[in-house]
């Protein structure tokens, strides 16, 4: 057996074992413990002498954390074999076990070891800058806060992030926010500020972690003291209103927006700009230093009807101060979208006995437009044995108005306008195809009440005597014929005796040879059915005539005999010349 072949083996076989054979140990160990500590004794703790794990080959199985642990089989002590990092195996989750698998063989048995690694607080706060920058106006009022960066520990438990300390000095103190996740920290201002006094405060902020003893992270903040820029710029009104037409062309002015300042120099210089960066507003631009508002884009009455932009008034002062206005702008609307038509389709075919009043069809118009532009009226193009009719706010139905007769017409392409009541009013059409089909309202129909067929006498059985031929208007199985025989009143000898006939091709043909000197003619009729249902059908009459043929001798009679006897005649002697 090869290695494979050999670890394949012992694979299934403790597949088969596990359930009878599985134990479990638990054991802890701080991280960064030295390389050779040992956890416990594997030996005692399984009940195991030390000799028994030498001889049954007692080992740590082969896995993702078998690199840190091994046994020594001589005295049974479990021993960390690798530098053991926490925070790499398991990131900021509370509990850290790592599982390790055991064999011992003759008897295979596994045991699974559950190594619990403890923390230590080898890690110090860090927080994400060296320097952080806080400008604060002079105007700013005690109590106002500023939120701080947050500091990372990857330690856990009472060896993670645990307090924020900041440096002692007159203005600021810190508010300490401990949260489920976090820690953080804000600045609040306990005096008011004065730039002219003191334009840049330093401070040094600690963030302290809980080991024993306790490691900390320093954050150096520069507070800023801004000067004051207390006035904010004012539009002329608060609400400006203007009226455009859609299709307006790229580059019209349409309004102008105006604020002033109270305060001078740098701090009194305004800026337009639109608050908001939103569709609309992208129809537009804003003269950053005059506040003429132009137009930019497709300005378009179906899409938005009314645009409302926000526009912001900025000074230049440091810190800037802003304020906002609406501009409430009316798009007016041009006739320029066509009504839109949409059909629905009821039936696949119209039967040519519907009734009057049968729905059809179901239309819809629409049409982008407002007001009268926005008006449709929907009619029919040409006469149609149909019409619409008005269900509910420019939904109609298309309904049987009249006759139909698929033999006449099959197929009908009805054309529908609609039109809107702009000025130059616009309009769309489109076709609907209606398919009439076929009822069985037709019976076959052959081509003469009275077919005259012409038979020689002494003609062989099975001779083609005519064929008949009928048709029918319908169309399908309602036009499918069959043929059958029946037989005359007049007639002594049943037709079907004398002739047969093929239901499906019409061809008659004898059933016997007939003589001229017997029978003459015969009659009878011959019935077309359909297929539809129920069915149709009709008759028409067939004369057979017998052709003489010279098929008999002459023969000299005496008056008042039968052919082939024999007279006599008596003459007297007293007969004269030319005697009868």
């Amino acid at each position: 057996m090869d290695v494979t072949e050999s670890y394949g083996f012992w694979i299934l076989l403790f597949l088969s074992l596990w359930k009878s054979s599985l134990g479990q140990i638990v054991y802890s160990v701080s991280e960064e413990v030295n390389k050779g500590t040992v956890i416990g004794n594997i030996a005692k703790d399984l009940k195991i002498s030390a000799q028994e794990l030498e001889s049954r080959v007692f080992q740590i199985m082969s896995g993702s954390n078998a690199k840190y642990f091994d046994v020594n089989v001589k005295t049974g002590s479990l021993f960390v074999k690798d530098r053991i990092d926490r925070e790499e195996l398991c990131g900021s989750n509370q509990k850290c076990a790592l599982n390790v698998e055991a064999l011992a063989q003759n008897p295979h048995r596994l045991y699974q070891l559950e190594i619990i690694i403890l923390d230590v607080n080898d890690n110090a706060p860090v927080l994400p800058d060296d320097t952080y920058v806080v400008n604060v106006t002079e105007i700013a009022n005690e109590g106002d806060r500023f939120p701080l960066p947050v500091a990372k520990d990857s330690d856990v438990g009472s060896n993670s992030l645990k307090d924020y300390k900041l440096s002692s000095n007159e203005y600021f103190s810190v508010d300490v926010h401990i949260g489920q996740k976090s820690i953080s920290a804000e600045l609040v201002l306990q005096k008011a500020l004065d730039r002219e006094k003191q334009a840049v405060i330093h401070l040094i902020l600690t963030a302290i972690d809980g080991g024993k003893p306790p490691k900390s992270g320093t954050l150096s903040i520069v507070v800023n003291i801004m000067d004051v820029n207390d006035n904010k710029p004012i539009f002329s009104k608060p609400l400006y209103k203007v009226k455009v037409k859609e299709n307006t062309m790229i580059g019209a002015k349409i309004i102008t927006v105006s604020a002033s300042d109270l305060d001078e120099g740098i701090n009194s210089e305004i800026q337009y700009s639109f608050h908001g960066n939103t569709h609309e507003s992208n129809l537009f631009s804003i003269d950053s230093n005059s506040g003429e508002i132009v137009v930019q884009g497709q300005i378009d009455y179906e899409e938005y009807p009314a645009i409302e932009l926000r526009v912001q008034a900025r000074d230049k002062g440091s810190p800037p101060k802003s304020t906002h206005c609406k501009v409430l702008i009316e798009v007016l609307d041009e006739n320029d979208n066509v009504p839109e038509i949409v059909t629905t389709p009821l039936l696949e075919s119209v039967k040519e006995d519907t009734k009057s009043g049968t729905a059809v069809a179901l239309i819809k118009v629409s049409d982008k437009d407002g007001g009268k532009n926005g008006i449709v009226h929907c009619s029919l193009k040409d006469s149609f044995p149909f019409k619409l009719e008005t269900s509910y706010n420019n939904h109609y139905s298309l309904v049987v108005d009249g006759p139909l007769d698929r033999e006449s017409v099959s197929l009908y392409n009805i054309t529908i306008t609609a039109a809107d009541e702009g000025s130059p009013s616009l309009s769309s059409s489109t076709v609907i195809t209606v398919h009439i089909s076929d009822v069985n309202d037709n019976a076959p129909h052959f081509p003469a009440p009275v077919i005259n067929a012409f038979l020689r006498e002494n003609g062989q059985a099975g001779g083609l005597v005519t064929k008949v031929s009928a048709d029918d208007s319908d169309t399908g199985e309602n036009a499918q014929l069959s043929y059958s025989l029946l037989d005359s009143s007049s007639s002594s000898v049943p037709v079907t005796t004398l002739i047969n006939i093929n239901s499906l091709s019409g061809e008659i043909f004898s059933l016997q040879s007939f003589n001229h000197e017997e029978t003459k003619r015969f009659q009878f009729q011959v019935m077309a059915t359909d297929s539809g249902v129920p069915p149709l059908s009709s008759n028409s009459t067939v004369n057979v005539f017998i052709l003489d043929e010279n098929d008999n001798s002459p023969v000299i009679l005496a008056p008042y005999s039968e052919p082939g006897s024999v007279n006599s005649e008596n003459i007297p002697y007293s007969a004269e010349a030319d005697t009868l």
